[in-house]
């Protein structure tokens, strides 16, 4: 990626973060965030192996899924990187659906590349970093770093343990023999232990399973299912996510058999499986 354009990326990246409300150092709720700049943010469990999140327009709004059985650091990095690509390349009927192989590090697919480092630096800003390493880690400047320091920065940055690591890395912050002294501690130790034992935040290294849909997709699923685009069972399992039932709602529910253009199904990644 040329200076050029990563330069173009850290300005959006700034400009949003700046719209957001931040701790001492980082963003406190991303997920609250998309409400407040107008996404649909949707949030299910669909399992691990399933994708890991994908951004879209629907209309005139911009949906954003995250898959919510991720470990919950792992979940706020794809949103981040779904936001990167909402803010970077999402226009007319463009969508990208991410997984563990187009959100990793390696991807060479140049907007997946754009996305990784929108979200690093949306949630990591060189200056964040530097002031967290300056004020809060007594040892670094001697350039020492231990695994309990990365579990402090993890918990302050909402971000997961290795994405920590290579931001650091990436900012010239640590080397690749500390980043490997300090992945071996992690390995010995465990993520868990180190956020307990730094007094952070646990739930990052856990998945929420956080079921979170937008009330107006209720319209949506039952638009599909008066429409023949979805089965009965999908249409219960959507109103449950709202304590509903189909008796709730039963004066919106019609035997129309008309055109399929709006498939909840692929909205949601295939909510039934």
């Amino acid at each position: 990626m040329q200076e050029s354009r990563k330069r173009e990326i850290r300005i959006k990246a700034d400009s949003f973060r700046e719209k957001c409300k931040i701790s001492r150092y980082g963003i406190m709720d991303l997920f609250r965030e998309c409400d407040r700049c107008g996404y649909k943010l949707l949030r299910y469990p669909l399992g691990e192996s399933a994708d890991l999140g994908f951004a879209t327009k629907k209309d005139e709004d911009v949906v954003i899924f995250t898959n919510s059985s991720s470990r919950l650091s792992r979940e706020i990095f794809t949103l981040a990187h779904e936001i990167g690509h909402v803010v970077l390349h999402l226009n007319g009927n463009s969508s990208f659906i991410d997984d563990n192989v187009t959100i990793a590090d390696g991807n060479q697919d140049e907007k997946e590349q754009e996305a990784n480092y929108f979200a690093a630096c949306l949630l990591m800003p060189t200056d964040d970093v530097s002031r967290f390493l300056d004020l809060e880690i007594s040892d670094y400047e001697n350039g020492i770093l231990s695994a309990m320091d990365i579990a402090r920065i993890m918990s302050e940055f909402s971000v997961s343990f290795d994405m920590a690591l290579n931001r650091l890395e990436s900012l010239g912050k640590i080397d690749a023999n500390q980043k490997l002294r300090i992945d071996n501690e992690k390995t010995e130790k465990k993520v868990g232990n180190l956020l307990r034992s730094a007094s952070g935040n646990i739930r990052l290294n856990l998945p929420s399973n956080e079921i979170g849909i937008p009330y107006e997709y209720i319209d949506y699923v039952i638009y599909n299912y008066n429409h023949n685009a979805i089965p009965k069972e999908t249409l219960e399992k959507v109103l449950d996510c709202y304590q509903l039932s189909l008796d709730d709602v039963s004066d919106r529910i019609s035997a129309t058999d008309m055109e399929e253009d709006d498939n909840l199904e692929e909205l949601l990644g295939g909510l039934e499986d």
